[in-house]
């Protein structure tokens, strides 16, 4: 091995490091990496403009610039508003089932976000005991499709890469259904273990909003519980005025009549939901009804103020808002909030002020959980094109000739052209950490494979594991990778792991497959941090856990899930 392959190798080292200690910031790892690669001339600039359109890397993009009208679409209000009602099992089974399926089309973290005020403030399933399944299930759902989770599609950029055709959209499916059962499985019987959480409201969610029934609405003739009235995100239906008359509390199979007004109660934030129901008008706002202007908002793990204090971060005069409290572990901070170093996940009560929601950072900073201005929803025959828009994707590319990165172009175009995703929204929100994770990781590994370094890493292992099975090889491969992902993130250690595992397929001479494979699922499997996956992070201040919680819960579903899919790896693909 000549000096200039050590010094490669000494770049692939200090990246691995690299991510351990910037847990944060994986693509500025990365960024390092390619121009440390560009600079000692292992790729050239034609190579690095390659992958930056590498197809996988554009389909990618794509499917994360489509999910922002996605995500404000009705179809997770539709499942909140069916997943906790009757018995407190079968309120699990759906919850946990329903996020899972989500999960499984949606941004995972997105899912989680929009379903925690649901969770936190159901009245029959204490909060504690299924914010951290609701992650896991989030997680589980991701491995169930190509799109569940970026990981799955960074893996596939990088196989693409090396000159296999795509992935299929189902793919990972009948592994990821299996361990997504006997995971699903072990969490509602080790559900009771966690501990109940003080459930406790924000004082400016006692508002009351009305509406009224249209003479022409399609919600006349059906019961209050059929026509999803009854567990909406964050509002509940405390009353209800029919020609003068007053009945409360309104029982779920009261049958809507026309001109009834209904009366909800709860964060006015989420108001534009019921315009989503047909006929469903608003009244006007009345006077000092926004008086009150606390706002909750989640910062995201992206957001600009991560990592730093917000004396620092200018939060007033970025945001428009001054932070009155912050939680973190459970734990409600004040004084000196402006040296508080702010991580993803932190819960922060604002008072906003006039030009708060007007500012156009918003949704690349925070997920906004309440507050007296309403969500950016989209309603009527918008809601519904990119709903279906988004399933005839997925059912041209699996069904038909055409790919999904035609198929998924033509869909975006169709959002833009629309009004259903705005320009201006792609700007703030465009995606440019993982597109520089991917970018870094494919210029790494085409970097090691340029300069003999992978080839000799092949032969040795061929040399090596000369006489010892393919299996064992996977396995060590999938701990490696499962270890990895808690301690960095899960999309820094897939791209890291890929050029490793593909490597090694080469090296004994069998399908990379099932090795690719593994990298994936065990990427996806942070079961035992609450920093290893974005979700984990969300629910982990959400539900007041301890880091002994997460780990004495999420061991065992870790251990089914390596099983299951360890198991079942050989079998759906032959080495």
């Amino acid at each position: 091995m000549v000096a200039i392959q050590w010094l490669l190798i000494a770049i692939f080292i200090a990246t691995f490091f690299g991510l351990v200690k910037f847990q944060q910031f994986p693509e500025r790892v990365f960024a390092v990496a390619l121009f440390a690669c560009l600079g000692f001339s292992f790729v050239d600039t034609q190579d690095i403009l390659s992958n930056a359109v590498n197809p996988g890397l554009v389909t990618l993009i794509l499917l994360v610039l489509a999910s922002f009208s996605f995500e404000r679409t009705s179809i997770l209000r539709r499942l909140s508003a069916v997943m906790i009602n009757g018995s407190k099992f079968k309120s699990t089974v759906r919850t946990l089932v329903y996020t899972a399926l989500a999960s499984a089309l949606m941004n995972n973290t997105a899912v989680v976000a929009a379903l925690i005020s649901t969770v936190k403030n159901n009245s029959l399933i204490n909060p504690g005991k299924l914010l951290l399944p609701l992650s896991f299930a989030a997680i589980l759902g991701g491995t169930l499709t190509l799109v569940g989770t970026s990981t799955n599609l960074i893996v596939n950029t990088m196989l693409i890469k090396q000159g296999h055709p795509s992935l299929g959209f189902f793919d990972f499916t009948a592994i990821g259904l299996c361990a997504a059962v006997a995971c699903l499985a072990v969490i509602i019987v080790r559900q009771n273990s966690l501990p109940e959480m003080l459930t406790e409201k924000m004082s400016n969610q006692d508002y009351l909003v009305e509406a009224e029934v249209s003479t022409e609405s399609k919600l006349i003739g059906l019961t209050v519980e059929e026509n999803g009235l009854r567990n909406l995100d964050s509002l509940f239906l405390v009353e209800l005025v029919r020609h003068g008359r007053l009945i409360t509390p309104v029982a779920p199979d009261e049958v809507l009549l026309a001109e009834d007004k209904l009366i909800f109660s709860g964060d006015v934030s989420k108001v534009l939901v019921l315009q989503q129901f047909d006929g469903l008008t608003l009244f006007a706002e009345k006077d000092g009804l926004l008086r009150d202007n606390l706002t909750e908002v989640l910062i995201k793990p992206d957001s600009a103020v991560v990592g730093k204090t917000l004396k620092k971060a200018g939060f007033r005069a970025r945001f428009d808002a001054a932070v009155v409290a912050v939680k973190r572990e459970g734990s409600a901070l004040s004084g000196k909030l402006g040296d508080l170093i702010i991580q993803p996940g932190d819960f922060l009560v604002l008072a906003v002020g006039n030009d708060f929601s007007s500012r156009t950072n918003l949704s690349k900073n925070f997920y906004i959980l309440s507050g007296h201005k309403p969500d950016n929803m989209l309603s009527g025959w918008r809601d519904r094109l990119t709903v279906i828009g988004f399933i005839a994707v997925v059912a041209t590319s699996v069904f038909t000739s055409i790919g999904l990165l035609k198929a998924l172009m033509f869909y975006v175009a169709i959002l833009i052209f629309t009004g259903c995703l705005t320009v201006n929204e792609i700007k703030r929100r465009f995606p440019l950490e993982i597109w520089m994770i991917v970018l870094g990781a494919l210029t790494l590994a085409q970097a090691l494979d340029s300069s003999g370094v992978a080839p000799l890493i092949a032969k040795n292992i061929e040399m090596l594991l000369q006489g010892q099975s393919a299996y064992l090889t996977l396995v060590v491969i999938f701990i490696l990778t499962l270890l990895m992902t808690e301690v960095m993130t899960n999309s820094a250690a897939a791209a890291l792991l890929f050029p490793i595992a593909y490597s090694i397929s080469v090296g004994l001479e069998v399908s990379p497959l099932p090795f690719v494979m593994a990298v994936a699922f065990a990427a996806s499997g942070s079961f035992i941090s609450p920093y290893g996956y974005q979700t984990n992070v969300m629910v982990y201040n959400a539900g007041n856990y301890t880091l002994t919680d997460v780990v004495k819960f999420g061991v065992p579903v870790s251990i089914v899930y390596s099983i299951v899919v360890l198991i079942l790896l050989p079998m759906v693909f032959p080495f």
